[in-house]
């Protein structure tokens, strides 16, 4: 997995295309400071590659996901009762991992960097907190915010800003980038092997490197590449995705070492007619401008960009509570699989320290390496890690 802290091994998945609902509130009016290319956002990552930041709305401080693959934007029912926002129509809406229930409702005024928007609607849901991992939010700031204006994003320095489309603020690799003309998601494409990959959703919110669906992977992959499973939440609920690592998959002129998630022919990327997903694992390691408006999608190499892709192995996908971790899903053909390991099953310490302080490569460490697992019920296991996708 491509994460920089891989012993809680598990990623976040957005994704909200909401269908168009009519609610009595004041028409939305947009504006976008002339200084707003000075002001710039600085967010944090969350565990799951997702952007997280602090803005305003109606006048309250709220964290908040800066979220491409949420068509229409969106605040946790827990944010909504806080601030007095009342239901007015009720409806559903397609994500990630199945249908959600929603309302809409009308607001006064939410701020993103240089961009106010007075007026119109915003949706309510009542948000699984494991999308965002450890660090909850109560909004999601979707295309219907976002999609005038260019987005930049200098995932380096964790800052972002909007500046008027047409702006090129830096030089890199040009792709195409348009709004989906049903869904109103971005999408642009990608080269695996020797075909060309489109359309592909752009999805900040998706803290995964790229998915594909199930039958372009079976057309396109190429061969010997060894697969095993893994979990992930989108709002939607708990999607369980195929993963395999490939050494070299291309985006305009770059190519890097990825981690792929083959979904479901009925999944999320599926249903809106898209080959798959660009997520922010790969968008993470690029300083990014997304101008939909201006067709373009620019990337360019930044720090990260050679990361390798880190690998479990040990097939145990676990989450931290308080002092003891949980495992949430054993992966397919995994060392822990061949010794029977599953999921739910608690652990209290590793190699003889308490979980918060075991090295956060446990599971991702050298292969032949023995760990020494103490379960909660007192008994002890060890695992040994070994490559097996």
């Amino acid at each position: 997995m491509d994460v920089r802290a891989p012993m809680i091994l598990l990623a976040a998945l957005l994704g909200l295309a909401a269908p168009v609902d009519r609610v009595t509130a004041a028409p939305a009016v947009m504006h976008l400071a002339t200084d707003s290319e000075a002001r710039w956002v600085s967010f944090e990552l969350t565990s799951g590659n997702q952007i997280r930041f602090r803005t305003m709305l109606n006048g309250r401080w709220v964290d908040a996901l800066l979220d491409t693959g949420v068509t229409d934007s969106a605040v946790t029912t827990r944010f909504a009762r806080a601030a007095g926002l009342k239901p007015l129509v009720a409806g559903r809406a397609d994500a990630i991992g199945g249908s959600v229930a929603l309302s809409w409702t009308g607001i006064d005024r939410v701020e993103v960097g240089g961009l106010v928007r007075t007026g119109g609607r915003i949706a309510i849901i009542d948000a699984d907190p494991r999308v965002t991992g450890s660090a909850p939010v109560d909004l999601f700031v979707g295309s219907d915010l976002l999609a005038g204006h260019a987005l930049e994003i200098d995932y380096d320095a964790q800052r972002f800003r909007l500046l008027p489309s047409g702006r090129l603020p830096f030089r890199g690799v040009t792709l195409p980038l348009r709004l989906a003309e049903r869904s109103g998601l971005y999408v642009s494409e990608l080269d695996l092997g020797r075909g060309n990959l489109r359309p592909v959703i752009v999805d900040t919110g998706d803290g995964g490197m790229v998915s594909l669906t199930r039958s372009v992977w079976r057309a396109s992959a190429p061969g010997s590449v060894r697969t095993t499973t893994a979990i992930a939440w989108g709002l939607g609920g708990t999607v369980e995705n195929e993963i395999a690592v490939l050494p070299t998959l291309r985006i305009g002129g770059l190519a890097a070492e990825v981690e792929l998630r083959v979904e479901a022919d009925t999944g999320f990327s599926a249903r809106k007619g898209a080959a798959g997903r660009i997520g922010g694992g790969l968008l993470r390691r690029h300083r990014v401008l997304l101008d939909p408006r201006a067709r373009r999608m620019v990337l360019a190499s930044g720090a990260r960009a050679d990361w390798p892709v880190t690998r479990s192995t040990s097939g145990l996908m676990v989450a931290q509570e308080t002092d003891r971790l949980r495992v949430l899903h054993v992966m397919r053909g995994s060392p822990a699989a061949a010794a029977g390991w599953r999921a739910g099953t608690l652990i209290c310490a590793i190699d003889g320290l308490p979980t918060a302080d075991a090295p956060r490569d446990w599971a991702t460490g050298t292969p032949g390496r023995h760990v020494r697992l103490k379960l909660c019920d007192g008994t002890e296991r060890t695992l040994t890690l070994a490559n097996f996708y």
